[in-house]
Formats: structure tokens, C-alpha cells, sequence
């Protein structure tokens, strides 16, 4: 009796193994779907270059400034200035600010989103304090710059671009806690 469910057996073992193998290689998928179509809003991990753009002075485009910490991050995080008006193809510095109320050294990293999504692609970081931890002594603070430009190809449709920096603990992840005299105040 046995026997006569083994074909029904293996096909169900053989569809869960298989959704299985789906679910894990969706995560892949996923970012190289995001990356080729920008719906994810991630910037890019490293710097663009600051090549002479030609400035389009016909076109104002807003940017909006979020920061937060995660829950597990004890800083003080905002940006400097929460909008700014710029013309796509000029090259912009603003700051981001960070304060460390604690009475120990904490590494932190910042994780970029821009929305909408697809305006990513044109959102370019000359300069970014995202792109490496950023180590801070307790009781100390400091401004972290933000170089960016938006390029003139931007679509019309996008009038505002809203940038998000969730700022992460990532001290246990750290190679190096020993603070220098500069985080230090010395």
C-alpha cells in the first residue's frame, strides 16, 4: 500500500525542494533586477565622478533631506539643511550631523535610499560619508559631508527627490576600536 503514494511522495518533495531553491535565489534577483531598473531607490556604493556636466539652468529640482538612526543606534543624526533647490548638473555640499551622547567609542554606517526609486539612477554622490563607517567618541559630535550633483538627464516627471540615510550600529562588525586623538578631542 505504501507503494502507490511514492509517485505523489517524490513530486511533492521535488515541488518543495524546488520552491525552496526559487525562494533563496530571489534575494539575487531581486538586486540585479533593482540595480538594471533603479526601483529599489539604492544609490550607487561609490563615488561618481565630478565631470563638467552642463548645467540646466531651465530646471529647478527639489531635494529633501531625511536622517534617522536605527533603533539600536544611540546618535543624534540629522541633516544640516532638510531642502534644497538645485538645478540638475550643479555640484552641491551639504552636511549631515552627528552626535555621539554616549561615553563610548560607536562605529556607525549610513545606508542611503532615494525615492522615487527610478530617480536614483540620476543622483550622484561625489562625496559621501556613506561610503565608509564613521568612527565617533562618546560625548562628541561632528559633520559629515554630502557632495552630490543631480544629472541633467533627470526626467521631467521628477520635480522633488527626496534622500533617506538610515545610520546603522555596526561596532561589533568593526576591525578597529581603538579611537584617535582626533575622535578623542586631543
Amino acid at each position: 500500500m505504501a507503494f502507490k503514494h511514492k509517485p505523489l511522495t517524490t513530486k511533492l518533495v521535488f515541488i518543495a525542494l524546488a520552491m525552496f531553491g526559487f525562494g533563496f535565489a530571489l534575494v539575487p534577483l531581486y538586486d540585479v533586477f533593482c540595480d538594471l531598473t533603479g526601483l529599489n531607490g539604492k544609490t550607487a556604493s561609490t563615488a561618481a565622478s565630478a565631470d563638467a556636466a552642463i548645467v540646466d539652468t531651465s530646471r529647478e529640482v527639489v531635494i529633501e533631506f531625511i536622517a534617522r538612526p536605527n533603533k539600536q543606534m544611540p546618535w543624534v543624526f540629522e541633516p544640516e539643511v532638510t531642502r534644497m533647490t538645485v538645478h540638475p548638473g550643479e555640484i552641491h555640499i551639504t552636511n549631515y550631523l552627528a552626535q555621539n551622547p554616549t561615553s563610548r567609542l560607536i562605529v556607525g554606517q549610513a545606508v542611503p535610499s532615494v525615492s522615487p526609486g527610478q530617480a536614483a539612477l540620476y543622483f550622484h554622490k561625489i562625496e559621501c560619508f556613506c561610503f565608509t563607517q564613521q568612527r565617533l567618541a562618546g560625548g562628541k559630535d561632528m559633520l559629515m559631508p554630502l557632495q552630490f550633483y543631480v544629472d541633467p538627464a533627470l526626467p521631467r516627471q521628477f520635480s522633488t527627490i527626496t534622500l533617506s540615510y538610515t545610520l546603522y550600529d555596526v561596532t561589533s562588525a568593526s576591525t578597529d576600536l581603538t579611537a584617535t586623538s582626533s575622535e578623542l578631542g586631543e
